[in-house]
């Protein structure tokens, strides 16, 4: 691997802006370290390197007049495969929207574009972003570049692969119930989801509307405070986005935050914690309080109500927002001798397992008779949760705990199980069923894998999670970890 690739995006960036390195020749680096690594890893879906060498060599030719053309000027970038990209496949994962190319671009891709990034190309997922694993993605698993026999986390595990191989600089992913941060605790990387509202929502291809939001992959803090500083902001083709001002998060990383008050729920650790992430969380929470933050013990009790919660009430979202994809209007389109026939065809050929799941569960939890038994129940219970973080958040200022119940899983391990599956959201899914923002971040290697620390806070509270993150990393040198030298990532 050319070292270029392991440097950091903010220590690459001064050196594409001064004409150190050439936008067209760190393309060309990145693209050919994408053709040795991406047979072992399958990080993408579609690739896109001829256009992204032409936009590489237009940017050259823009900073040779004396432009200088955004924050990410020349800087190779992934995204998931549920974002739509003008001209470009964007297939969810999924059978059913395979030759599928849209008309127009997702705020964030236009956002991303202007900023001066490069696309390399769609990323893979579990189909419609159902999943935790990369597994349920309808053309290929993708596989965990620090363990090839592992999964890398999902629904954007392509999107974290893909920055955790130095295939790509940052990434963007989608996080429904944990599908950046779990990603990003498995393969060693900082994984932001921010605030509901806080980044758009226009052109991502809806899994549950009221819990999906775009994400960011980063080897290091400031890169993800550098990359979630672009895609923020107020965007008026998303009705709930919000209309706040964006803070300036990467220059803001060294403030000093204070005294912070950091809680843990202990009876979070009873919910299934591995020996190993549990005794790493503890050694966590002791270099926080060597940084002056102060521990506290909270109590979130209807955090144990989440999982069930989630999985009426995302089903059900999932349940209407699917019903589009008919064979009609787009994607694909299997013939029947009927209307109905039609679009049992469509559907049946085109949807996995896991998605067919989904939609069943969400259509039994709408239906007459159950909806207020089910959903609406759900809903009041997420109330609860919500409520439960607002109570905390009056006696702390951030919480504290893992990412995940354990290391990155095996391949095939829990594909068959689905419950045991879910339970790998175990610690994301209550923070997206309250809106809040959430950073992981790693706090340590066990058994050679990764292991990841979730940093959260309140509503718009992204500048606080980032100061405290960066803290905690410069003392710990996390960031600086990079998978084994071996298998996809030999050189």
């Amino acid at each position: 691997m050319n070292p270029l690739l392991r440097r950091p995006a903010h220590e690459i960036l001064p050196m594409l802006s001064r004409g150190e390195l050439s936008c067209r020749e760190l393309m060309e680096i990145s693209l050919d370290w994408m053709s040795q690594t991406e047979v072992r890893i399958h990080s993408f879906l579609t690739q896109d390197g001829e256009r992204a060498l032409a936009k590489a060599s237009a940017l050259d030719q823009r900073r040779a007049k004396g432009e200088m053309p955004g924050p990410l000027f020349g800087l190779p970038v992934a995204v998931k495969d549920n974002l739509a990209t003008k001209g470009l496949r964007t297939t969810c994962g999924s059978r059913i929207l395979e030759d599928f190319v849209p008309p127009y671009s997702a705020t964030v891709i236009e956002r991303l574009e202007q900023g001066g990034a490069v696309l390399l190309g769609k990323t893979n997922c579990d189909e419609f972003a159902m999943g935790s694993s990369t597994e349920n993605s309808a053309f290929f698993p993708t596989r965990n570049p620090w363990d090839l026999e592992r999964v890398p986390g999902g629904s954007s595990g392509g999107s974290a692969a893909a920055v955790a191989s130095g295939q790509a600089f940052l990434s963007l992913g989608t996080d429904t119930g944990g599908s950046v941060r779990q990603p990003a605790s498995f393969c060693g990387l900082c994984g932001f989801k921010p605030t509901y509202g806080r980044v758009s929502r226009y052109g991502l291809i809806a899994f549950a509307s009221s819990l999906d939001q775009v994400g960011t992959f980063a080897r290091n803090v400031r890169d993800c405070a550098l990359l979630l500083e672009v895609i923020a902001g107020y965007d008026p083709l998303d009705s709930t986005s919000l209309n706040e001002p964006v803070p300036p998060y990467s220059r803001e990383l060294e403030n000093n935050p204070g005294s912070l008050r950091i809680g843990f729920a202990g009876d979070w650790l009873a919910m299934g914690l591995t020996p190993e992430v549990e005794r790493t969380f503890h050694r966590a929470l002791d270099t926080l309080r060597g940084l002056g933050f102060a521990i506290e013990s909270i109590s979130l009790p209807h955090s144990h109500y989440a999982l069930p919660t989630y999985y009426l009430i995302a089903p059900a979202e999932a349940s209407a927002n699917l019903a589009r994809f008919d064979g009609i209007r787009y994607g694909l389109r299997v013939p029947g001798e009927s209307l109905k026939d039609l679009y049992q065809a469509t559907r049946g050929q085109g949807f996995g397992a896991e998605v067919k799941r989904r939609i069943m569960l969400g259509t039994y939890a709408l239906s007459a008779g159950y909806r207020d038994a089910f959903y609406l129940k759900a809903q009041q219970v997420r109330t609860l949760i919500r409520r439960d973080f607002e109570q905390a958040f009056g006696v702390v200022d951030l919480i504290a705990v893992p990412t995940t119940p354990s290391t990155a899983f095996r391949l095939g391990e829990k594909v068959n199980d689905p419950l045991a599956m879910y339970m790998a959201d175990l610690f994301t899914i209550p923070i997206s069923l309250a809106g809040l923002p959430s950073l992981s971040l790693p706090m340590g290697i066990e058994g050679g894998l990764p292991v990841g620390l979730q940093l959260v806070g309140p509503t718009l509270a992204e500048s606080r999670i980032l100061q405290a993150a960066w803290r905690f990393q410069q003392a710990t040198g996390l960031h600086d970890l990079v998978p084994p030298p071996a298998g996809a990532l030999r050189a």
